[in-house]
């Protein structure tokens, strides 16, 4: 090519068509990709200022899904503790059901078969009465003038007689004729055995009544119930392998260095974790106390893990805003402006078309002279 010599204007036309394609070149490429800075050789500073921004972006949006996570941990907890709050409220309201309970009275009805005893020995004119797993109480038919009981409501009323003067508590006795009825208020088991009972037919024992406790006791079941479900839905509020509630603990990070993080404890929120154990329901205000005390030991908790919250989703916020900023501050330096990029194509064809006619001038002075040769 060196040998071949051509004029200063065709050069210079030449040149100008050359840059122009390149410029074309490089203005396509940039329509094309997006990007006015897509390598390092397009411009360092710029490159690499926006490489680093970029990978900062990318690191915390890691963190933003960490963030996520711990958001959607502390709901899991939330949710755990309102439930637990609904039993324990459960628990209460059986709680005051059993405070309300009252015994089922013992009864047991007999009929007195009246027999001479005036010349029994003294075995055959003694009974015994029992309350309960109480020790009995022997009750001796007395002997001696106007104690030969030839009817049933003579005998009868000596029956009661014997019992009224032992002055057992809540046992009313009841004579009609030759019947006798029986009420224990306290619901305890009434036994009467004995020769003399056998004798007169008023032998046996009930075992119909309900006592205080025994009342209470159905109700104990269904609260201890309760207790189990509390200690069961503890260990089901887990997300993501954590439980906030079964004592792990959650740390939510929020740079890329880990020098900004939040540290969550956990709680131990089953029942003995909140003050309740299984009870017979002995002592009902002692449980209510504690009912109530686990209460605002929940609603406490509950404030805790809330203020975490707003913590991580604040940050959650601010993370998301500043990768918004850095992506945006990527862009600024590498994107193109795709109508500046458009407009500049538009007059590079221009220049172009002009160049090429200007060459085309240029080569016809040299054209003449190869006219005169021919």
């Amino acid at each position: 090519m060196g040998d071949i010599t051509i004029s200063s204007a065709v050069r210079t036309n030449l040149l100008t068509l050359q840059n122009t394609a390149q410029l074309m070149a490089q203005t396509q490429n940039r329509l094309a990709t997006g990007l006015k800075v897509s390598s390092a050789l397009d411009n360092p500073q710029s490159y690499f200022t926006a490489a680093g921004l970029s990978s900062r972006a990318t690191d915390m949006s890691a963190l933003l899904d960490s963030m996520s996570l711990g958001v959607q941990t502390l709901r899991a907890a939330d949710e755990g503790i309102k439930s637990i709050q609904k039993l324990v409220d459960q628990a209460k309201s059986v709680a005051n059901q059993a405070l309300q309970s009252k015994a089922t009275a013992t009864t047991l009805n007999s009929t007195v078969s009246a027999a001479n005893l005036s010349g029994g020995t003294a075995a055959t004119r003694t009974y015994s009465i029992q309350i309960g797993t109480a020790a009995a109480q022997d009750v001796v038919i007395p002997t001696g003038a106007g104690s030969n009981f030839a009817t049933g409501a003579s005998a009868a009323a000596a029956v009661k007689a014997g019992i009224d003067a032992l002055n057992i508590d809540g046992l009313t006795v009841t004579v009609s004729g030759a019947g006798l009825s029986f009420a224990l208020a306290s619901g305890e088991d009434i036994t009467i055995a004995g020769a003399a009972a056998t004798t007169l037919g008023i032998n046996g024992a009930a075992t119909n009544g309900e006592t205080l406790a025994e009342a209470k006791a159905g109700y104990s079941t269904d609260y201890n119930n309760l207790l189990a479900q509390i200690d069961q839905l503890s260990l089901d509020t887990s997300f993501n392998g954590i439980n906030l509630l079964a004592g792990n603990n959650l740390s939510v990070m929020f740079n890329e260095s880990s020098t900004s993080k939040l540290d969550i404890e956990g709680v131990t929120f089953n029942a003995s974790g909140i003050g309740l154990t299984d009870t017979d329901f002995s002592d009902i205000d002692a449980e209510v106390t504690k009912l109530n005390a686990a209460t605002a030991t929940l609603r406490k908790q509950s404030s805790t893990f809330g203020a975490n919250l707003s913590v991580v989703q604040s940050r959650q916020d601010f993370t998301k805003n500043m990768i918004d900023v850095l992506e945006a501050g990527a862009g600024n330096l590498t994107l193109a402006d795709t109508n500046v990029e458009a407009a500049n194509l538009l007059a590079l064809q221009t220049r172009q078309s002009l160049a090429s006619t200007s060459l085309s001038l240029a080569n016809q002075s040299e054209q003449s002279v190869l006219a005169l040769l021919r």
